[in-house]
Parts: C-alpha cells; structure tokens; sequence
C-alpha cells in the first residue's frame, strides 16, 4: 500500500494521510509511555516522549517504510519495565497500550465512515478507510509474540522468569527473524488472523452500541 504515488497524483490527499499516518505510530509510543508512567515510570517522561511532537518520535526509516509500503515505525519510547509498580501487570499493560491505541484509532475511522456525510465523499473515504486499514495492520502486526514486538512482552507478563530470560535473549536477533518469516510467509497467516481477530473485536463493539 504505498503511498508515495499519491504525491504525485494528489499531493493534498498525501500529506493528509502522511499526517494521519505518523501520528498513528506516534500514538502508538505515547501510549506505551503513558500507560508506563500511570505505573510508576517516568522513563518516557523524563525523555520527553509523552509528546505529540512529531521530531521527538520520528525515526527516518520508519517513516520512509510507512510511506513507500504502508507500514512503518516510531523510535521506541523508552521503559524501564523493572520501575513499574506491578511488574507482571504492568509489563502486559504497557505493552499492550501501543496494540489498543492503534485499534482505537481504527475504530474511530471505522466509526465516522458510517455517517452518510462521510461515505458519500470519495476523498474522505480513501483517508478514513487507508487510516482504519494501516491502524489495523499495525495493531495485528505488533501483537505477534516475536521478541522486540510488543507481543512478545505480553507473553513475558505470563512466563515464569526463566521463560522472560529466554525472550530476553531472543531479542537482539528478533528483527532478523521477523524479517526471515516475513519473507519466507510463514507470519502471514498469524498476522491476517490477528488482523481478522481485531475486525471481529471491532464489529462486535458497534453491535453492543446499535
């Protein structure tokens, strides 16, 4: 889903939905930060990355992959999971808020294009429904229980310590390995269930509010 064709053939629908993207993985950083102070560490905080400012949270690669194939990256806000309050709570918490973040925003999306003024207008369409779509893959992506993914860190608030030393270990040849499967195929299937799963949450939280 690349994007970078857009700037050529409507360059305001680009940076509409450059704006609207990388504000997507920006919320997805402050929420980790967030939610890691509201259990004791101002880590992010004291760094100043409970910000929306965008030049605390861009990294060059990140956002060049968002825009070229439609998923990309913040840099990482710093936590120091060992200061929260309840370590093993708080550690599925916070890694959790960056996933929840991503489905909200997709949610909302989701929830303005069901207005017949919003789904009559093509232009608003294409933002709400690329935004919903990105938001959504991220989320689904990020849940995948391969260390530095957030996924990984959930699954860590589960195991006994010798399981979180393992994951630890594991994570400095993560992001090879995540390349390596996503090459090979082999996540696409955990990654389009994790994405259907995020769907079915969603649809089943418009059926409880009709």
């Amino acid at each position: 889903m690349g994007l970078i064709s857009l700037l050529f053939s409507d360059p305001a629908l680009f940076f509409i939905l450059a704006i609207s993207l990388l504000y997507s993985v920006i919320a997805h950083e402050v929420a980790h930060g967030w939610v890691a102070s509201l259990f004791g560490d101002d880590t992010a905080k004291i760094n100043g990355r409970l910000t929306l400012n965008p030049i605390s949270h861009i990294d060059p690669v990140g956002a060049l992959m968002l825009f070229l194939v439609g998923f990309g990256w913040a840099k990482p806000v710093p936590v120091d999971f060992y200061r929260l309050k309840n370590y093993r709570v708080g550690l599925v918490a916070v890694s959790l808020a960056g996933c929840l973040a991503n489905i909200l925003i997709a949610t909302i999306a989701i929830f303005i294009l069901q207005f017949p003024a919003v789904n009559t207008n093509n232009t608003l369409v294409a933002i709400l429904s690329i935004l919903a779509r990105v938001n959504i893959i991220l989320g689904a992506f990020n849940l995948i229980p391969i260390p530095p993914l957030d996924g990984s860190k959930i699954l860590m608030g589960f195991l006994p310590f010798s399981g979180q030393q393992a994951m630890a270990r594991l994570e400095r040849y993560g992001f090879f390995i995540i390349i390596i499967l996503l090459y090979a195929g082999i996540l696409n299937p955990l990654i389009i269930f994790m994405q259907n799963l995020i769907y079915a949450m969603i649809s089943l939280l418009f059926g409880l509010f009709k």
